[in-house]
């Protein structure tokens, strides 16, 4: 199966990614099936499995990359932006915001949706000193929505000697993508350059300037976006992610709730504004909103999130109505 097309699609290139490495694990088995016939029906087995999941992603593939994704049901918000900032802790939380970013990202895609890093700071030691990220698929709003704030994590960093347990933020902001249209936005406002992208790979990275910095003056907002390989996707990106920070920016002023709930989620990434704990030291994660705690930080740092959302999703859906 030729999945060319799938890779180069920004939407679908992680996907694409772990076709291929099922790929490369059904090769090794056929070579083990070969080599040990005493293993055959054991590793038929499995690469009967694998070809499944190849299957399955597959058709994820298809269906992100498909031009009948654009539909979408009324009133429903299936593009969003999710910001993470390293707060309290220095390198450390640096750490935490790419964890945080990979968990994420590994229930966007189990979920069948894009995760893709519209742009980053890393820090020193491969962590997020800020990043922004683009999520697509059906629902992604209603599923992200209750992540935006503060989270705290608690534990013995790999880099501590004396083993000291240590307590760092990371902020996560949702805004979610509407309508360019929605938004007004005058083209005098706008100072726009275009810079060589930064990064491993691609032909063009480092070589053709495509990576975009969108200012606009009035309110000093700043985007960033090279996730794509022109510049005009790459502009119209940045200017849809600047619509939807000018637009979370009206809310503020025009209702108090709004302006009083991005303040308390976002603030300044301090140790005491927090909507979540991840303390590691006992094994437990606990969100301070519905006071309600889960075990098995591995797995859910892992991806598996759907208990932790579906009982956000309960509470704070049943508050707000």
């Amino acid at each position: 199966m030729d999945i060319a097309d799938f890779r180069a699609n920004s939407k679908t290139a992680y996907l694409a990614g772990v076709y291929d490495e099922l790929a490369k694990k059904m090769g090794e088995l056929e070579i083990l099936k070969t080599s040990d016939p005493a293993m055959s029906d054991l590793v038929a087995a499995e690469i009967v499995d694998l070809e499944k999941q190849q299957t399955e992603l597959l058709s994820k593939m298809t269906e992100i990359a498909s031009p009948k994704k654009e539909g979408k049901e009324e009133g429903e918000i299936n593009t969003i932006v999710m910001e993470f900032r390293a707060g309290a802790g220095g390198e450390e939380s640096s750490l935490f915001a790419a964890e945080l970013s990979q968990m994420y990202a590994k229930y966007a895609v189990a979920r069948g949706w894009s995760f893709v890093l519209t742009d980053g700071s890393p820090s020193e030691l491969g962590g997020y000193k800020e990043a922004t990220f683009e999520v697509i698929g059906k629902g992604v709003y209603d599923a992200f929505r209750y992540e935006m704030g503060v989270h705290r994590v608690q534990r013995v960093p790999a880099t501590e000697k004396s083993g000291r347990i240590h307590t760092s933020t990371v902020s996560i902001a949702v805004l979610p993508i509407k309508s360019i249209e929605k938004v007004k936005i005058n083209p005098a406002d706008l100072e726009i350059e275009f810079t060589r992208s930064g990064g491993a790979g691609g032909q063009n990275v480092n070589k053709v300037e495509t990576a975009v910095r969108v200012v606009h003056k009035p309110t000093s907002l700043i985007v960033r976006c090279q996730s794509e390989r022109t510049q005009l996707r790459n502009k119209e990106k940045a200017l849809e992610i600047l619509a939807a920070k000018l637009d979370d920016q009206e809310q503020q002023e025009q209702a108090a709730k709004y302006a009083a709930e991005r303040k308390s989620q976002i603030g300044t990434a301090d140790r005491s504004e927090k909507i979540r704990t991840y303390n590691f030291l006992q094994d437990r994660i606990t969100d301070h909103r519905i006071k309600k705690s889960w075990h098995g930080i591995e797995r859910i740092l892992a991806g598996d999130l759907e208990q932790v959302i579906d009982d956000l999703s309960a509470s704070l859906n049943s508050v707000a109505n």
